[in-house]
Parts: structure tokens; C-alpha cells; sequence
């Protein structure tokens, strides 16, 4: 009969299975809480629990080091040495490993590497539950219709490796996402939040968000597409500058394929991006956006490296003071492009010494400009430029003087990050805001409003 064994065990036997030349095991083990509502009133909740292994096999021969990649869920000691057999089957099979370099090692031990896994369940939303019945009791009496989800999930990952590596992360991940509607469903507001713990979100005020923003709803005015002076909220901010730290790996730019390559080969590292003292940062330790110190990688492909799982993670800025500072690069890439070694880290932080609120950029406000809930469906059109193009989602809103004034029809834009940046007039306080586009792949971001003078909003949009 099969046994389930404890994480580390199951890495540790994986290990001893191995006849390959080097081996990287990564087991994460998943725990998740969810609620769902609709129309003021819960729907369904749920726990879920599972484990995944991977097993990263490298064997050495006469052309080079290959790597095969075999990943299983709910494994169980009796699966182990089929797995350990098919990724070493998988590494003879295939061809030299372009990013092959010699496995992690020396690096010290995490000293919770062979405790239980952590886990989380229902009692993450003792506190918030109650607090989410108030708001939709207020709702209710207000006219509104709350509806939307809250996600927990904790993942603790162990990774060992044949060099001696074993290190353990345990990752916490909490979104919220609220919609308000009128009873007609002719107004929608949106409204989401990151957290770790739902000890810090307050459903009370975003239900008070929301409300205001269905009253400013009440009042439908009509605008042509066109260039217009915009307020990007973070949630917006998040996306556009995710996605270009996802385009900003070291060895595209050299080759020539992306927004920070320059002609002839090089980059446009060191160059003003920004008239605004503006700095893109990660930071594994980042207070309350904390995320796995170490390299992580299931696979390899641009950004990352099976080879450089376990590699220590360091503070890293991407752009300082307005300038560009870094590529995200491997082991493997740095080498070839006479880089620094900088891999991807699991949070982004844009701060621009700003103070004001997003309210309080909307009352300082002269004359006429838009107020973005979110963006959606962002899609690259061209890498050369990193420009995108999206529609916006669930409210744009007309400022005039410092004050909103009604709600606007939808827009499709076409904007590169990069050139915002470079055209941005005024950057606001920055706060932990989760991305609306992106929010199933990355949550961990702390970005401020940002100010465009020029927006570039190429067409109207009839959706939602």
C-alpha cells in the first residue's frame, strides 16, 4: 500500500533514487480557502489541498549537459521512482541544454526544511467574513448588488537538490475582488485588494468605494476617442509595468528584439526613461509583498533557469531615480551578454516620492481629465516599442476642476509602459494594489497613481 510522505521525505527519497548526474526535486504543497458571492448573499466555499512534484534530471555527455522535466501531482512514494526514471529518461532524450551550468550549491540550509507544510483553511476568513455580511447588509439598503470572490491559497515549496541544497519558502497569497450593481445592471464598479492574511482588508470601505462610484454612474456622458490627460490607478499602473518587466529580459534587448535594445546589439541600460525621480524595484523581503528568496523555476525559458534553482535573491532596481538599471537575466544569459546576474523576483514596486492620494490628484486636477477603474485584455502589438493595447473595465470616469462629474463610455488604448513613463507629469503615493489583469499569475505589487498628460485612447469601446 502506498504511503503519503511528509514533503521533505519525498524530496529526500527522489534524491537517493537518482542514477542521473545532477538532480533538482522542488515538491510544493497547496492549500487553498475560497468564498463566492452573489447578489448580497454567499454561494458556495470551499478548502482544497494537493501536492506537486517536479523532477529536474541533468545528464552529462559528449555534447553537453541535458536536462528533462517531468512534473506529477498527488504523488505518493510508490509514484517516486517512475517520476525520478522519466525525467532522467527525458534529459538522455534530448539535446544539449543551451542554459546547462553547474547546479546551486552552498548555500545554507533552511532550518524549517523538515517541518510540516503549512496550511491554510476556512478560519483565514474568521474575521472577514463577518465583516463581509455587514457590507452586504448595507448594500442592500443602499440600493447595490455585491458580488465577487475571496482567495486564499499558501504553497509551501521544498527544494533539494544533488548538490545539497534543501530549502523550504512558504508563500501566502490572498485576493479580493468586489463588483457593485446597480439593481438594473446598467452600472458596475470594481474594486479589488492583495493580502496576505485578510487581517487588513475592509469590505465596509471598498463597498463605500464602490457606492460612490455607481452615484457618479448616474450621470452618462459621451466622449470621442482621442488623447486625454488621464489618472491611472495603481491596480492599472500594476499591469502596464508587470508586463514590461516580463519584456525585459538582458538577452532579447542585446539581440535586438525589444523596447531596451539600441541598434548594433546594445542596450539602452543607463538611459533617462523618466523626467520623474521614479524607481522600479523588487525585493524579496518587500514588508507585506514578501516572496521566495531564492530561484524557483519548474522550467527553463527566457527569464528564468532550472539550473539556477536555490540561487539567493537580492534587492534589485530595475530603473533608479528615472534611469534604467537593470535586465533581468540567468546564470546563463549574464554570461552571454557580459551582464549581472539579476533573475526575476515574485513582487514589483514603483515608487516615485509622491504623496497625494489618488483623491487627492483627482481634486488637484485643472481643467478636464479621465479617471480609470482598471484595464483588461492587454495585448502586445508591437515588441519593438512595447506598445499594448487593451479596453478599460467596470468605470472611466470625467474629472473637471477637481471634481468627477459622470461616468464616460469605454476606451481601447494603445500605450507602451516604457513611454508612459518617459511622459508621466506626476506620480502619487504608493500603496499595495493587486493587478486586475494579471492577478492569477501576479499579485505582490505596490505601485502609485500615475498622471499622463496625453493618454492615448485610440477608440471607443461599447463593453462593460
Amino acid at each position: 500500500m502506498s504511503r503519503v510522505s511528509k514533503p521533505y521525505e519525498i524530496v529526500e527519497r527522489a534524491l537517493e533514487l537518482s542514477t542521473a548526474d545532477g538532480l533538482v526535486v522542488i515538491a510544493d504543497e497547496q492549500s487553498s480557502a475560497n468564498l463566492r458571492w452573489a447578489g448580497n448573499a454567499l454561494t458556495t466555499n470551499g478548502v482544497t489541498r494537493g501536492r506537486t512534484l517536479t523532477v529536474i534530471a541533468a545528464v552529462d555527455g559528449a555534447e553537453g549537459t541535458a536536462s528533462g522535466v517531468v512534473s506529477r501531482s498527488a504523488v505518493t512514494t510508490d509514484d517516486l521512482e517512475p517520476l525520478v526514471r522519466a525525467a532522467e529518461a527525458a534529459a538522455r532524450g534530448a539535446g544539449p541544454a543551451e542554459d546547462a551550468q553547474p547546479l546551486v550549491s552552498g548555500v545554507p540550509a533552511s532550518p524549517d526544511f523538515t517541518d510540516a507544510p503549512a496550511e491554510t483553511g476556512s478560519e483565514v476568513f474568521a474575521d472577514f467574513a463577518p465583516a463581509l455580511g455587514e457590507a452586504f447588509a448595507r448594500a442592500r439598503s443602499g440600493g447595490r448588488e455585491l458580488y465577487g470572490f475571496a482567495n486564499h491559497e499558501l504553497t509551501s515549496t521544498y527544494v533539494g537538490t544533488s548538490t545539497g541544497l534543501r530549502l523550504r519558502h512558504d508563500q501566502p497569497n490572498g485576493t479580493l475582488e468586489l463588483n457593485a450593481k446597480s439593481p438594473d445592471r446598467t452600472r458596475s464598479a470594481w474594486a479589488g485588494r492583495a493580502t496576505r492574511d485578510f487581517k487588513d482588508v475592509d469590505p465596509a470601505a471598498m463597498d463605500t468605494e464602490l457606492a460612490q462610484r455607481l452615484r457618479w454612474a448616474e450621470r452618462r456622458i459621451e466622449l470621442p476617442a482621442g488623447r486625454y490627460e488621464t489618472l491611472l490607478p495603481p491596480t492599472a499602473v500594476a499591469d502596464l509595468l508587470i508586463y514590461q518587466l516580463w519584456s525585459s529580459t538582458a538577452r532579447d534587448a542585446v539581440e535586438g528584439r525589444t523596447v531596451f535594445s539600441t541598434p548594433g546589439g546594445g542596450t539602452r541600460l543607463g538611459e533617462q526613461l523618466a523626467p520623474l525621480p521614479l524607481t522600479l524595484r523588487s525585493d524579496p523581503h518587500a514588508p507585506g509583498l514578501e516572496s521566495a528568496p531564492f530561484v524557483i523555476a519548474h522550467s527553463s525559458g527566457d527569464s528564468g533557469s532550472v539550473f539556477d534553482n536555490g540561487l539567493p535573491l537580492a534587492p534589485t532596481d530595475w530603473v533608479r531615480g528615472g534611469r534604467l538599471e537593470r535586465l533581468t537575466t540567468t546564470r546563463h544569459s549574464a554570461g552571454l551578454t557580459g551582464l549581472p546576474v539579476a533573475p526575476g523576483i515574485d513582487n514589483l514596486l514603483l515608487e516615485g516620492g509622491g504623496e497625494r492620494s489618488l483623491e487627492e490628484m483627482v481634486a488637484a486636477t485643472a481643467g478636464r481629465a479621465l479617471l480609470l477603474t482598471c484595464l483588461w485584455y492587454i495585448r502586445e502589438v508591437d515588441p519593438a516599442t512595447l506598445l499594448l493595447t487593451g479596453l478599460t473595465r467596470d468605470g472611466v470616469y470625467l474629472v473637471e476642476d477637481g471634481e468627477v462629474v459622470g461616468e464616460v463610455n469605454n476606451f481601447r488604448f494603445n500605450e507602451s509602459p516604457v513611454d508612459l513613463l518617459s511622459r508621466a507629469s506626476e506620480a502619487g503615493r504608493t500603496e499595495r494594489t493587486l493587478p486586475r489583469e494579471w492577478g492569477d499569475w501576479f499579485t505582490r505589487a505596490a505601485m502609485p497613481a500615475l498622471r499622463i498628460p496625453d493618454f492615448n485612447m485610440s477608440s471607443v469601446s461599447r463593453g462593460v
